[in-house]
């Protein structure tokens, strides 16, 4: 899990970051202003501006909020070991990636560029981190032994299935795309299993 270095536990400043992902996710980076996340979010400009020291601080707190929330809703459906490991993996790739596909505003195409200007280091660590929870849940099934007979490790199918759902992000038009996609991709990922039961 991430670690708990600038997280917050304020419900006030917690219902202002969601509003705010709302917000960045209609308008993008440059076309949102502190007024329009004020107003969504119920509080003053003042008020936004005493807990923000500027837009790019929000945006900044805004995504580490979102990514947390991702990474939190991937590995908890990793960690539903009642469930097939093909369906952990569609889930959690869905958590992590899916959230806002076919959602964002025409004037969102700016906001990946704004994420790894503003925050590369945090999106790259989410991402690692996010790449370890799927290696972990890869090695803990029987799949780890159809990996190493490949020449593969649990690391290489936790890479190769987190870029195609990178890539299903960028392609699908909706979050019903994504998930026909993603779901093909584990269930060539986990055929072995299927062919063993």
């Amino acid at each position: 899990m991430p670690a708990s270095d600038g997280k917050t536990s304020d419900p006030r400043q917690l219902a202002v970051l969601d509003a705010a992902v709302g917000v960045f996710a209609r308008y993008g980076f440059r076309k949102t202003s502190m007024d329009e996340v004020a107003r969504a979010a119920g509080v003053s400009r003042q008020g936004l501006y005493l807990q923000f020291a500027n837009k790019e601080d929000l945006f900044r707190k805004t995504l580490e909020h979102s990514l947390n929330s991702q990474l939190r809703a991937a590995v908890a459906a990793l960690a539903r070991r009642e469930d097939a490991l093909e369906h952990r993996l569609i889930a959690a790739c869905d958590a992590w990636s899916g959230r806002f596909v076919g959602a964002l505003g025409s004037d969102a195409t700016d906001l990946m560029c704004a994420s790894t200007s503003l925050a590369g280091s945090t999106l790259a660590r989410y991402e690692a981190q996010f790449e370890l929870a799927l290696t972990r849940a890869i090695a803990d099934s029987p799949l780890d032994a159809y990996c190493g007979g490949a020449g593969l490790c649990a690391a290489d199918l936790a890479r190769a299935l987190h870029a195609t759902a990178r890539g299903l992000k960028q392609s699908a038009a909706t979050r019903e795309d994504f998930v026909t996609g993603l779901t093909a991709a584990a269930r060539m990922f986990c055929a072995p299993l299927n062919e063993r039961s």
